[in-house]
């Protein structure tokens, strides 16, 4: 398990001021609960949707919970780091090489104010961040795109990620290839050494 410290910051949102908290544990998050408009707006499917799941995340290896909470302590904002399942195929690239940022979710009130980047920001406030391949994989039936087009939110997240030093990588993952809006994006941290930079692009290709 990687020695991390929490860390908190505050940022001006809406009429308050939003609280976020890095390397959340289970007992703080299912102390917790969502702002309701996380299933008022649910026309979307996000990879995690309760605060049971998230706690579980929580536990894992090295993983790190981001929360932004209301002034009224509620979750209105969540992010997740962490290893991937022993199915997927990055696992391949080498133990504890790859971390996922799995999902980064902004209640819909409190969008356009920061804080998705905000979250990004201190997700990746790792003290492996630089020993390890973040990456992100990018699916249109997980986004909500309530009056949005796809390649727009697309768009959108390239940028976010590209202030993070994140990059589009082409990959044959049938999923990723599903839809054109779709998309993979890693950070190759910089204590990656050449041969695991080689074995990460033969594995996006399934060539390993």
């Amino acid at each position: 398990m990687v020695d991390a410290h929490q860390t908190s910051r505050e940022l001006a949102a809406g009429e308050g001021t939003a609280t976020l908290r890095s390397f959340c544990g289970p007992d703080e998050i299912l102390a917790l609960d969502f702002d309701p408009a996380f299933k008022r707006f649910a026309r979307y499917d996000p990879i995690i949707s309760n605060k049971e799941s998230l706690a579980k995340k929580s536990r894992a290896p090295d993983a790190n919970v981001v929360l932004t909470l209301s002034p009224e302590r509620t979750i209105i904002g969540f992010a997740v780091l962490a290893y991937p399942d022993p199915d997927e195929r990055w696992v391949r690239v080498g133990e504890k090489v790859m971390m996922e940022v799995m999902v980064i979710e902004v209640s819909r009130p409190w969008r356009g104010q920061g804080l998705a980047k905000a979250q990004l920001e201190l997700l990746l406030d790792h003290p492996l961040v630089e020993d390890r391949i973040i990456y992100m994989v990018g699916y249109s039936w997980t986004w909500d795109l309530e009056g949005m087009a796809p390649m727009t939110y697309r768009d959108m997240m390239i940028r976010l990620f590209s202030h993070f030093d994140f990059q589009v990588f082409q990959t044959n993952e049938p999923n990723v290839m599903m839809h054109p809006e779709n998309l993979f994006m890693a950070r190759i941290g910089k204590n990656i050494g050449e041969e695991t930079v080689r074995r990460f692009k033969m594995v996006r290709f399934n060539m390993d």
